[in-house]
């Protein structure tokens, strides 16, 4: 046998020995790489959707405002008890996260389930600010009445549970909107009104609300509850 042939036989031998050691670690790569990768949304939803917790919670039954299972088109409050914090950024967020992911059954959710609560903040003049992810939008059936009550279980859920925020600007990722999903004018800010026994007010503007922008149908305030 040449010396040459001698060499290829030792080299092909040692690429087989290296194939076998690494094989396995091969295999495992492969398998990460076919797994379907988690969109950007997805792992934001993950960290954000961590229940918020600080030194100060405390149980405490909220009154959570989702569609009413009895009464079409209209919101009913529900109990449920959940850890609240004493400071009013970190309390707010925990309603609103508990308003997208405890809804007792998926007909009476006013939110997507797969919205996001990107950010809360408060000015000093009392309004609040809710960032939520583009799903809120996306997600949500377009149509004045599906809109209105979205934001109303917002507005109501923390006007039952919170002192001190007297309206509330709605972004979508981090951006003003023109409207909701194509009918509900979100340039403006929406009140934060006390529920009351007699029904629940729909979205109102605030009077400080910027004018509505041609085409967007604007919420506009009703003496009565939904129809």
């Amino acid at each position: 046998m040449s010396r040459g042939l001698k060499t290829t036989l030792v080299i092909l031998a040692a690429m087989v020995v290296v194939g076998l050691i690494t094989l396995p670690g091969l295999r495992q790569a492969i398998q990460r790489m076919s797994r379907s990768p988690r969109t950007e949304e997805q792992a934001r939803r993950e960290v954000m959707q961590v229940p918020i917790s600080t030194p100060s919670d405390v149980k405490a039954q909220a009154q959570m405002y989702w569609l009413s299972a009895s009464v079409p088109a209209s919101l009913e409050a529900t109990s449920v008890e959940i850890p609240l914090s004493a400071e009013p950024v970190e309390r707010s967020k925990q309603l609103l996260n508990a308003l997208i992911t405890m809804a007792p059954a998926p007909e009476v959710r006013a939110l997507p389930a797969d919205a996001t609560l990107l950010a809360f903040y408060i000015q000093p003049d009392g309004t609040g600010i809710a960032d939520f992810s583009d799903v809120l939008s996306t997600g949500i059936p377009s149509g004045i009445l599906s809109e209105r009550l979205a934001v109303n279980s917002i507005t109501q859920t923390l006007a039952a549970n919170m002192t001190g925020i007297q309206k509330i600007k709605i972004l979508i990722h981090g951006q003003p909107a023109d409207t909701l999903a194509g009918h509900l004018d979100l340039s403006g800010f929406f009140d934060v009104n006390s529920p009351t026994q007699t029904g629940v007010p729909s979205a109102v503007p605030a009077s400080v609300a910027a004018p509505a922008a041609p085409g967007p149908v604007s919420a506009t305030p009703a003496k009565k509850q939904l129809p």
